[in-house]
């Protein structure tokens, strides 16, 4: 009686070593795109904190106008216009801070610039393959 890995109705051996190869090919060009969309996610966080940095160093470079506007305000006169650029200079202080801490945390976020999703899985696979 022939075994059914045997039978021609099926493909025998040469049938499931095509399948098998078809499998592993369609694996491994999902794990490459799924490595893909890791780095792309990764890259954009990175994008996105580098801008926030630089933003806070512009943010920054008007506080430095602002606070030195108020100590020539300051050293002019002793009025409320002295206060109020002195508000504005500390609200920029503020601003600035929060935008390096946001930077911060995104560049973090993304780095370090690997798949490490993907690199997980092919390793999974590979180890079952050997199976």
């Amino acid at each position: 009686m022939p075994t059914p890995a045997a039978e021609p109705s099926n493909g025998g051996l040469r049938g499931a070593v095509r399948r098998v190869t078809d499998h592993a090919s369609a694996v491994a060009k999902l794990e490459l795109e799924l490595a893909g969309l890791e780095l792309k996610k990764k890259a954009t966080s990175i994008g996105i904190g580098i801008g926030l940095a630089v933003g806070a160093a512009l943010v920054a470079f008007f506080m430095v106008a602002f606070l030195l506007a108020t100590i020539a305000a300051g050293l002019a006169t002793f009025l409320p216009t002295w206060l109020a650029l002195l508000v504005v200079t500390l609200f920029l202080g503020l601003l600035a801070a929060a935008l390096v801490l946001l930077g911060r945390n995104r560049i973090q976020k993304g780095s370090p610039l690997a798949p490490e999703q993907a690199i997980r899985e092919a390793k999974l696979t590979s180890e079952a393959l050997r199976r």
